[in-house]
């Protein structure tokens, strides 16, 4: 047998709780001097299993700090690019998270190819859904999972639509699981709201604010990650 190790796409589909129970999205600004690279490097060692490099700034730029992040976690957490599948591929991070009105989960497919790991956001019946019926050639879900958000308001996303709350995460949660899909939950989600966050059903639980603008990254991401059930270590 080969010593390969198997994809991050393999591991998600065989255990999702495992892999994106405590989920990093990173904020440039609010890392501050730290710099977004020491922030993910700190939250990994916390327990984050995942950490997804949202950058708005001009290509070269955040081609450079997606292969930092790379660099710096690795192999250890799932390194997702925000948006742009294209710069994931580039810069060698393990797949993609897109959005309603990025790039269509098919195209973004087919630019990660068979191994990459895409997550897709939603937060309507109607989106889930439609994720859903997206498939593969040989029946497999062609999205890895969803971001189901926000759940409550944020303001690193101040465009996003209505607030779910934790009874509208649950409705979407269960319908995500019926169809064989993962799913975390994303917006306004701390330390103190993540056990509802969790008991509405989710695989994982994504932070933004609670994790780059901790004073310590690594000790914010190991009390979030202890609000989800006891498993292995990873």
């Amino acid at each position: 047998m080969s010593g390969r190790r198997r994809s991050w796409r393999a591991r998600l589909r065989e255990d999702p709780g495992a892999v994106l129970r405590t989920y990093l999205v990173t904020d440039t600004a609010l890392c501050g001097e730290r710099g977004v690279v020491d922030v993910a490097r700190r939250a990994v060692a916390g327990g984050a299993g995942v950490v997804q490099v949202r950058e708005k700034g001009g290509t070269a730029e955040r081609a450079e700090l997606v292969r930092a992040v790379v660099a710096a976690v690795g192999g250890r957490a799932l390194v997702l690019v925000d948006d742009d599948v294209e710069l994931a591929v580039a810069c060698g991070a393990d797949g993609a998270h897109v959005g309603q009105d990025d790039l269509a989960p098919r195209r973004a497919r087919q630019v990660l190819g068979p191994d990459g790991v895409l997550g897709l956001s939603a937060g309507t019946p109607a989106e889930v859904d439609a994720a859903a019926a997206l498939r593969e050639d040989g029946g497999a879900h062609v999205v890895d999972y969803l971001g189901l958000g926000p759940v409550w308001a944020t303001p690193t996303k101040p465009e996003a639509t209505a607030p779910l709350g934790t009874a509208g995460l649950a409705d979407l949660a269960a319908r995500s699981h019926a169809a064989g899909l993962a799913c975390v939950a994303i917006g306004g989600v701390d330390v103190a709201r993540a056990p509802a966050v969790r008991a509405a059903g989710v695989d994982g639980a994504c932070a933004v604010s609670a994790l780059c603008a901790a004073d310590d990254p690594g000790a914010a991401a190991a009390a979030l990650d202890a609000t989800g059930p006891a498993g292995p270590a990873r």
